[in-house]
């Protein structure tokens, strides 16, 4: 593991852990047992560790929705496991505009790849499916549901409208 990742492993646990005030460049220098001026060294700023967070974000994401296979429910329950599983982290990658710039190449495409295939191949139909599992995860996050809600009735009866053909 490069010191890069290290830091960005260090930042994922603080993100997760105490949210995202708790990720500063002196907090993960001191994590790392490091002064803060050596970190520069291994990221640029803290933007750096964000856009680093980001991909990180996305290749968990994506190699957790990709093992559901092509069954939309599947794929589904392992999209809103991820999220909920990782809110924080999700939310930075999902809830801000995402640094293509900083990503390596093909990270977005690859994460993208197992909701497209689900969609049959059809871009915006893979945008729209996306949308839909991001609103309801972003809304089971901020426990928008009423008390009570079935949650997993509500998840099936909207992927019902993707499996009905176009």
């Amino acid at each position: 593991m490069s010191r890069r990742d290290e830091v960005l492993a260090v930042a994922e646990r603080l993100l997760e852990a105490e949210g995202p005030e708790a990720v500063t460049m002196r907090r993960l220098a001191a994590e790392l047992g490091m002064q803060a001026p050596s970190l520069y060294k291994h990221v640029r700023s803290k933007d750096d560790v964000e856009a680093g967070l980001q991909e990180r974000a996305l290749l968990q994401m994506g190699a957790a929705i990709s093992t559901a296979g092509p069954d939309l429910h599947a794929l589904a329950a392992a999209y809103r496991a991820w999220a909920t599983a990782h809110p924080r982290l999700y939310r930075l990658a999902t809830g801000r505009p995402l640094r293509r710039d900083a990503l390596s190449p093909g990270v977005e495409e690859s994460a993208a790849a197992p909701v497209v295939a689900a969609a049959g191949g059809d871009e915006h139909r893979a945008r729209a499916l996306w949308a839909l599992a991001h609103g309801l995860v972003d809304l089971e996050l901020a426990d928008r549901f009423p008390p009570g809600a079935d949650l997993d009735l509500t998840w099936r009866a909207a992927l019902e409208a993707f499996a009905r053909p176009a």
